[in-house]
């Protein structure tokens, strides 16, 4: 999203978390970057409440600072904790505040902050009766990467040194791995290495490509045919080499999968928020974008019969290929950088149209 606002030429100062994926991954994108402490919360532990409180107060002075300092014409937050203080620092300043939900249901940042937000974008429509001000909500999708939305089939198969004919299957969980996904997917060996040449990528996360390895050693290995990856830099090699996806549900990853049109099995993860992955996997399910299994399916026959009758059948997952193609919404981050410019200028108001 910074890089389609400074494209735009547009100046933007990303704020994150110090020890987050960002604080690499912006700098290297050629955007400046500062870092902010932020802190969740266990609701079971209340002293863990006390603590972040005691960090969201510290990080809005700074923030205060900051925003003194940079005067920009809008703050424009993505949620997590730390778009609270910035969002707050911005309201206590009227410095003009913009949002975006990436998620079915939006999070506690969200949520608070939307009171003081001039426009909300949003991926699903559900969101809107979670946030403050309903009319104010319009409907953008979820910005995606650049580098993923020019991804190609034949490209992506030769950087990952994929056959170009091959059926391939894309495992991931997202960058940390899903140890269950893994699990589930590696006791599926015998069956999927029956499916003639196909090719199993395999992104299992740094933490769990070792114990995966293991495991595909144990039960005879991959026969030339199973490639495992802790993590892919370029993910949008892999899904758009992908014939079929086996994923969890949560927003970045769907919105990648759509744009790039590929049929999916998702799994949603079931310890998220108000089990939102949950609700975005029924949005593409319902849609006949992708198939949803549920996590404590994954120990059950639904889990493998699902995946292997889907790899056998090309015409549905054509027909689900074309559902999720015209679920994307790959211009979303213009659409974001609308937003946030109409509410900098007074322009965004309850005439609106989505997508206007």
């Amino acid at each position: 999203m910074a890089q389609v606002l400074a494209s735009a030429r547009d100046e933007v100062l990303f704020v994150g978390t110090p020890n987050g994926l960002e604080a690499r991954l912006v700098p290297e994108a050629g955007v400046p970057f500062v870092g902010i402490a932020s802190q969740g919360f266990d609701r079971s532990r209340p002293l863990t409440l006390l603590t972040a409180a005691v960090v969201a107060i510290a990080s809005t002075l700074r923030a205060i600072g900051i925003l003194r300092k940079e005067r920009p014409d809008v703050v424009l937050g993505f949620g997590g904790y730390v778009s609270i203080p910035v969002g707050l620092a911005a309201a206590m300043l009227r410095i003009p505040l913009a949002l975006h939900e990436q998620n079915s249901v939006p999070g506690l940042a969200n949520r608070v902050l939307s009171r003081w937000a001039g426009g909300v974008g949003v991926t699903y429509d559900e969101s809107r009766p979670y946030l403050k001000h309903p009319d104010r909500v319009r409907l953008t999708g979820n910005p995606v990467r650049e580098r993923v939305l020019s991804a190609d089939r034949r490209a992506g198969r030769e950087e990952l040194g994929l056959p170009a004919d091959a059926p391939v299957l894309l495992v991931f969980g997202g960058s940390r791995g899903a140890r269950h996904i893994n699990t589930a997917v590696v006791g599926l060996r015998h069956r999927l290495l029956e499916v003639p040449g196909l090719h199993i990528v395999h992104v299992a996360g740094r933490n769990e490509a070792q114990s995966v390895r293991k495991m595909l050693d144990a039960a005879g290995g991959g026969d030339g045919r199973w490639h495992v990856h802790e993590y892919l830099e370029h993910m949008g090699d892999a899904l758009a080499a992908a014939d079929l996806i086996v994923a969890r549900a949560g927003a970045t990853s769907i919105a990648e999968i759509t744009c790039l049109g590929r049929p999916a099995l998702l799994v949603p993860y079931p310890y998220a928020t108000d089990d939102h992955q949950t609700t975005n996997a029924k949005a593409l399910a319902e849609h006949g974008a992708a198939m949803l299994v549920t996590d404590s399916e994954l120990d059950t026959p639904r889990f493998g019969d699902s995946l292997l009758a889907l790899l056998g059948d090309e015409g549905q997952r054509a027909n689900m290929a074309a559902a999720s193609s015209a679920l994307a919404r790959p211009d979303a981050g213009e659409r974001v950088a609308d937003l946030a410019r109409r509410v900098t200028t007074g322009a965004f108001g309850t005439t609106d149209q989505d997508g206007a």
